[in-house]
């Protein structure tokens, strides 16, 4: 990415925001809150075929009603996950957990289809990791065929901490996955080493739960120190370095002056001496 084109196309050729709306843990004002982030001029979406923390039919609804005000489908990166039955609520769980692996991905696909009222997908996201060898290559070959049957147009995965993990699935895969999606925060180190085999290999990097994870950094003293010099926020601060650093932030904020605010860190640029001074941050 250039900071001038302000996104980023991933190995498959798919273009994604620098910014993107996440609607995890917004229930019933999950249709409200999508209409609302799209008409701020959020053009990526994030959920979850995942009752238990994800209302998938109310991220359709709310695209839906963006799109009968003029916004076109193709205009939207939109992105869920497949999650797999450790991750589920034992009361909701959207596929049938009696079938075989590869038939839950194909039923929780259909699922996500129906609920975002969509034909296809930009990107299928692998929850989490299995920790079974032979289920996880059961589930990817799943998502696989479902990318080369034209379903979805990238695959990704999620809480993938370990590199190995990650080198692993790049190398004995047959589509590789264009981004890795993990929680942002300092018990992990902040995914030094996977974010560097990610860039090593063309593969994205979105962060979540940036900013609920690191209420330190808002409040440190450099970031302070530019929010003055630039007259912009500590989330705007801080969104901005993480995409300078090839980071794709998810936000979910419920409010709309925030919404807009989120939006503006491609209104600004951070120079190199500016981010080196908060580098640190991140160590």
């Amino acid at each position: 990415m250039t900071v001038a084109s302000q996104c980023w196309t991933s190995i498959h050729g798919v273009v994604m925001p620098r910014i993107i709306y996440g609607t995890a843990w917004k229930k019933e004002k999950t249709a409200d809150l999508v209409e609302l982030a799209l008409g701020q001029g959020f053009r990526g979406i994030d959920t979850a075929c995942q009752p238990k923390h994800y209302h998938e039919p109310g991220v359709g609804e709310g695209l839906a009603a963006a799109l009968a005000k003029g916004l076109r489908r193709d205009e939207i990166y939109l992105q869920t996950k497949f999650t797999p039955l450790a991750g589920q609520d034992p009361q909701r769980i959207p596929y049938d957990p009696s079938a075989c692996l590869s038939q839950q991905v194909a039923q929780s696909f259909e699922r996500s289809c129906a609920n975002l009222r969509t034909e296809f997908l930009d990107g299928l996201v692998l929850h989490s990791p299995l920790g079974n060898p032979a289920d996880f290559r059961e589930v990817w070959s799943a998502m696989e065929g479902i990318f080369e049957s034209g379903g979805t147009r990238q695959l990704g995965i999620s809480n993938c901490y370990d590199p190995e993990v990650l080198r692993h699935l790049c190398e004995t895969s047959r589509v590789k996955p264009a981004i890795v999606q993990n929680r942002f925060y300092a018990a992990t180190g902040f995914d030094r080493i996977l974010r560097a085999y990610c860039r090593k290999n063309g593969i994205l990097y979105q962060s979540f739960w940036t900013l609920t994870a690191n209420p330190e950094i808002l409040v440190d003293d450099r970031v302070k120190a530019l929010m003055a010099k630039h007259g912009r926020t500590a989330p705007q601060i801080f969104f901005r370095y993480l995409s300078q650093q090839e980071i794709i932030p998810l936000t979910g904020t419920t409010s709309a002056v925030h919404m807009g605010q989120d939006l503006e860190i491609g209104d600004f640029e951070l120079s190199d001496a500016e981010c080196q001074t908060l580098a640190p941050l991140l160590n």
